[in-house]
C-alpha cells in the first residue's frame, strides 16, 4: 500500500468518527431525545455535520483525490479503491461548490424543520410547517444551482436519489402504470370485499413489538448487527453493515401498519448488513440509490409479506402474539392484507393504490419545481389530487399533506424511488423463480432464507458500486419495464377478487 493511499485512508476513517456522530445524533432525536432537548440537539448536529462537510470539501482531500487519480497511483488500486477514488472526486467537485456557510444554515434549517413537522402533524395545523417547508425549498434550490449549474433543478434532485433517472423516464413508466392500473382498481372495488371486522378491533402495542421481532427474525435481520426503537415515522439507518437500526410507530387499531412497517423497514436493514463489510465508512458502502434500496423493502413488505405463503409457516406464532387474529383464517388474514381501498394514508396503502400515492407525490414536486405553486396553495392541490386518484378527500393536514416526512429535510426526489422500487421488484421476481423456482413454494416451505441469500448475493453485498441501470442489467438482463410488475398486479388481484 503507498504511503498516499495509507494517508487518504487515515483521512476517511476521521470523516467516519464525524458521521458515525451525526447518525448517533439523529437517532437520538427522532427516537427518544425529550422535547426540551431538541435545540440542544440541533446544535450539535449541525456542529459535526459541519465538520464533516467540511472535510468532505477541504483543500487537503482535494490534493489526495488529485494525487490518486494520476494514472501510476490510480492503476495500483484494485477496484474498489478505483471505485471510492473516483466517485469521491465527483462529489468533492460538486460539493465543493457549495459554500460552507451554505451547507451549514441548511444543516440548521433540516433539523428545525423535522421538528416543526412534528410538532404540524401533531397539532394538524399545516401553518406550523409552512414557512419551514418555504424555506427547505428555497435552500434545495439554491444547493442544486451549486452543485448541478445548468441542470434542471427537479431533474438534478431526482439524479441524487436515483443515479441516471430523469423524469422524461419516470414520465413514461408511470404513464404505463396509470393506464393499466385505473380500470384494474375500479373492477376491484367494483367486486366482493372482504370482512375486516375483526382487524377493527384494539391490539396491544407490547404484544405488536413482540410481533416486530418474530417478523424481523423471520425474514433474517441480524439482531448482531441492529437495534430496534420508536419514532413518529418509521425508518431505518446504519452506521455500517454492523450497526443497522429500524424504527416502528405502534397504533392499537390499525395493527397491520406496524406489521408491515416491520417487515418494510426490515428490508432495508437486511440490505445494509449485507453490504460487503470491505466497504464500510466509504462512499462503496451503504447504498445511495433509493429506488434500489426501496424495491428490497417493498420486495420484503409486498412480493413476500403479502404472498399467502410467506404466513404458513408463522401465522400461528403471529396468531399467539396477537389473540384477536386467532378466530381469523389464514385465507382471512390474506385477503385482509391485500384489500384494495382508496384511503388517505400512504404508509397504510393497499400495494395497488400505493402507486397512485407516488405519482401524486411526484406531481406535487414537480409543481413546486416547475409551476412554483406557492406553498399556502400546496394543501389544497394535495387534496385535489387524493380526490382525481383515489376518490377521498383528507379532512385535516395530518392525514393530508402532512403524513410523510421527507419534505422536512428537503428529501425532494426521494417519493419517485419507492414506485420505481416496485418496478424493480417485479422484475426481481420474474429472475427469482427463473433461478430458484416458485416462490410460492419455497414460502410454504418456510424457505425465505433462500431469497434472502440471493438477494444478498445479486444485490446487496455491492452496496453503492452498481448504479440502478447496471443493476437491472446485471441481476435481470433487460431494461427496466414496468411490464412485470403489471403482470403480477392482474395476476395475483384476479386470483384474490375473483374478477
Amino acid at each position: 500500500m503507498s504511503q498516499l493511499l495509507e494517508k487518504f485512508q487515515d483521512y476517511l476513517n476521521e470523516m467516519k468518527q464525524y458521521n458515525h456522530i451525526v447518525t448517533l445524533l439523529y437517532w437520538d432525536m427522532r427516537t427518544c431525545a425529550p422535547k426540551l432537548g431538541q435545540a440542544d440537539h440541533v446544535e450539535a448536529l449541525t456542529k459535526f455535520s459541519s465538520k464533516s462537510f467540511e472535510m468532505g470539501t477541504s483543500d487537503e482531500l482535494g490534493r489526495m483525490l488529485d494525487a490518486l487519480s494520476e494514472p501510476q497511483e490510480y492503476e495500483a488500486l484494485d477496484d474498489t479503491w478505483k471505485f471510492i477514488v473516483t466517485r469521491m472526486k465527483r462529489d468533492y467537485d460538486r460539493d465543493k461548490r457549495i459554500p460552507a456557510d451554505v451547507y451549514e444554515a441548511y444543516v440548521r434549517a433540516q433539523t428545525e424543520s423535522g421538528n416543526a413537522w412534528e410538532e404540524a402533524k401533531n397539532a394538524s395545523d399545516f401553518s406550523v410547517f409552512a414557512p419551514h417547508l418555504e424555506k427547505m425549498i428555497a435552500m434545495t434550490r439554491e444547493i442544486a444551482g451549486y452543485t448541478d449549474p445548468g441542470v434542471e433543478v427537479y431533474d438534478a434532485l431526482l439524479n441524487q436519489y436515483e443515479e441516471g433517472m430523469d423524469s422524461a423516464t419516470i414520465d413514461r413508466l408511470f404513464s404505463e402504470l396509470k393506464e393499466e392500473l385505473i380500470p384494474l382498481v375500479d373492477k376491484i372495488l367494483a367486486a366482493e370485499q372482504p370482512d375486516d371486522t375483526a382487524f377493527c378491533a384494539c391490539f396491544d402495542t407490547d404484544a405488536q413489538r413482540k410481533v416486530q421481532g418474530m417478523l424481523l427474525d423471520y425474514i433474517g435481520f441480524s439482531r448482531d448487527a441492529g437495534a430496534v426503537g420508536e419514532t413518529e415515522h418509521p425508518f431505518t439507518l446504519n452506521f455500517s453493515s454492523r450497526d443497522v437500526r429500524v424504527t416502528n410507530h405502534y397504533y392499537e387499531n390499525a395493527v397491520l401498519s406496524s406489521i408491515f412497517s416491520a417487515i418494510h423497514e426490515g428490508g432495508h436493514a437486511i440490505f445494509e448488513q449485507n453490504v460487503n463489510p470491505d466497504y464500510n465508512g466509504t462512499v462503496a458502502g451503504s447504498c445511495r440509490y433509493m429506488g434500489i434500496h426501496e424495491s428490497q423493502s417493498r420486495f420484503y413488505e409486498n412480493i413476500l409479506g403479502r404472498n399467502r405463503n410467506f404466513w404458513t409457516p408463522v401465522y400461528e406464532k403471529l396468531c399467539g402474539l396477537l389473540p384477536q387474529l386467532a378466530e381469523v383464517s389464514e385465507e382471512d388474514f390474506y385477503r385482509e392484507i391485500n384489500h384494495v381501498r382508496n384511503s388517505l394514508i400512504r404508509t397504510e396503502a393497499d400495494e395497488v393504490t400505493y402507486c397512485f400515492h407516488i405519482i401524486l407525490r411526484y406531481e406535487m414536486e414537480k409543481a413546486i419545481f416547475r409551476d412554483n405553486v406557492p406553498v399556502k396553495e400546496l394543501p389544497a392541490l394535495w387534496n385535489q389530487k387524493m380526490q382525481e386518484y383515489l376518490h377521498v378527500t383528507p379532512e385535516n393536514d395530518a392525514e393530508g399533506i402532512l403524513q410523510d416526512m421527507h419534505w422536512s429535510d428537503g428529501s425532494f426526489g426521494y417519493f419517485p424511488s419507492y414506485l420505481l422500487g416496485s418496478i424493480y421488484d417485479g422484475m426481481f421476481l420474474d429472475k427469482i423463480e427463473e433461478e430458484l423456482g416458485s416462490v410460492d413454494v419455497i414460502l410454504a416451505e418456510g424457505r425465505i432464507g433462500e431469497i434472502t441469500k440471493w438477494l444478498n448475493e445479486k444485490i446487496h453485498r455491492y452496496g453503492s458500486t452498481r448504479t440502478p441501470k447496471e443493476v437491472i442489467e446485471k441481476v435481470c438482463g433487460k431494461e427496466i419495464s414496468s411490464k412485470p410488475l403489471l403482470g403480477y398486479f392482474k395476476k395475483k388481484y384476479t386470483e384474490v377478487y375473483r374478477l
